[in-house]
């Protein structure tokens, strides 16, 4: 085999004067280069192609990825099919598959910065938002290009506790006691762990101010204890479900509302009760189409119309149905048997802008790491 690959080699380099060898050669040259061309058109020409398929009535397949963070997933599963159908009713020519990631929210920001191919993103946190709009993938006007500065929906940090309550958690001070193990998130990796971190923070500030004048003191006391408790971090937010209600882990899970009444209506139904702490976080979730991604593939109009979509009143009764706070206070109100009134606290009114929220608490060597460390 090497003698005969040896004898094809030295062929191939051997000079030639047959005209017609030449010619066939330079016809060869001449198609491949032509097919290169055909297939090797800029992002705009291919846009132009698919738009003019379109016109002309030939079955046009758009093909979406939403990265998005972790117990967003049930959601979108949903929410894809009824967008499909309508999307498909009003472009007859046109089919959407939408494609889902799901992860830690910074994770999954950390992994589009890095080339992950996302058409939207639907994060839980603005700073992974900001992330993308600092590598140029995202516009930096995200925020008016859709209503209610892009975001669709809200949620709240809730308490799930095993069935029957056997250690009568009742507000975010119990998670410090020393009888309590605590299941949460990575603050490093999860918005949902931030936002976790933050609640319980935004907690201990409110519920000191007004007994003492070392306020930051007694809540950094307080978030010691609570941290000294937990028993794992898990990288995401249904890491950490899994971990409470298969793995037997922990007294109480800090998690989202929507998770949480989740596992109590499907994953750990008659296993868990939910507790909502007396003062909470609200928990905003952007979303904005990555137009580096969507303009190279001509597909930010459906990209466009998939976000938009979220603020139709369908889309928004099944946030309600799923747990999610709808950006439209008719719907919310009409469900406020499930999505009770709490009071809550915006992190940005408490804590600054994120990225300064970001540089305090969860940076190398922050707040977070600086209370953790003493566990």
């Amino acid at each position: 085999m090497q003698k005969k690959f040896q004898k094809f080699r030295m062929a191939s380099i051997q000079p030639t004067n047959n005209k017609h060898i030449k010619a066939r050669v330079l016809t060869t040259s001449s198609m491949l280069a032509a097919a290169i061309m055909m297939t090797g058109c800029s992002p705009t020409e291919e846009a132009q192609n698919k738009a003019a398929n379109n016109a002309n009535g030939e079955t046009q397949d758009v093909n979406l990825l939403n990265v998005s963070y972790d117990v967003s997933r049930d959601f979108y599963k949903e929410y894809n099919a009824l967008f499909s159908t309508d999307y498909q009713k009003a472009h007859p020519n046109s089919k959407v598959n939408i494609n889902q990631s799901h992860g830690g929210s910074s994770k999954q920001a950390l992994s589009v910065a890095n080339g992950l191919q996302a058409d939207v993103v639907t994060f839980n946190q603005e700073s992974d938002m900001n992330l993308l709009v600092e590598k140029g993938l995202v516009d930096s006007d995200w925020q008016q290009a859709l209503p209610n500065n892009a975001v669709p929906y809200t949620s709240t940090m809730v308490l799930l506790v095993r069935a029957g309550n056997p250690k009568n958690i009742q507000d975010w001070s119990d998670l410090a006691r020393n009888d309590i193990d605590v299941v949460t998130p990575n603050p490093k990796t999860s918005g949902t762990a931030r936002y976790a971190f933050l609640g319980a923070y935004g907690y201990g500030l409110h519920q000191f101010k007004e007994n003492s004048s070392d306020n930051p003191v007694k809540t950094n006391d307080f978030i010691k204890k609570l941290l000294a408790n937990v028993v794992t971090y898990d990288n995401g937010a249904r890491a950490a479900t899994t971990s409470f209600t298969q793995r037997g882990l922990g007294d109480v899970l800090i998690t989202t509302e929507n998770e949480a009444n989740l596992a109590a209506q499907q994953f750990a139904m008659g296993q868990v009760d939910i507790v909502y702490p007396s003062y909470s976080i609200t928990i905003a979730n952007p979303v904005a189409v990555v137009t580096a991604v969507t303009d190279q593939a001509g597909k930010t109009e459906a990209a466009s119309a998939y976000l938009k979509g979220l603020w139709d009143k369908p889309a928004q009764e099944l946030m309600a149905k799923m747990y999610m706070r709808p950006s439209d206070e008719q719907i919310l109100a009409a469900h406020k048997d499930t999505l009770p009134d709490i009071e809550t606290f915006e992190p940005v009114a408490v804590f600054g802008p994120w990225a300064e929220i970001m540089d305090t608490f969860f940076v190398d060597g922050g707040r977070f790491d600086q209370l953790a460390s003493t566990k």
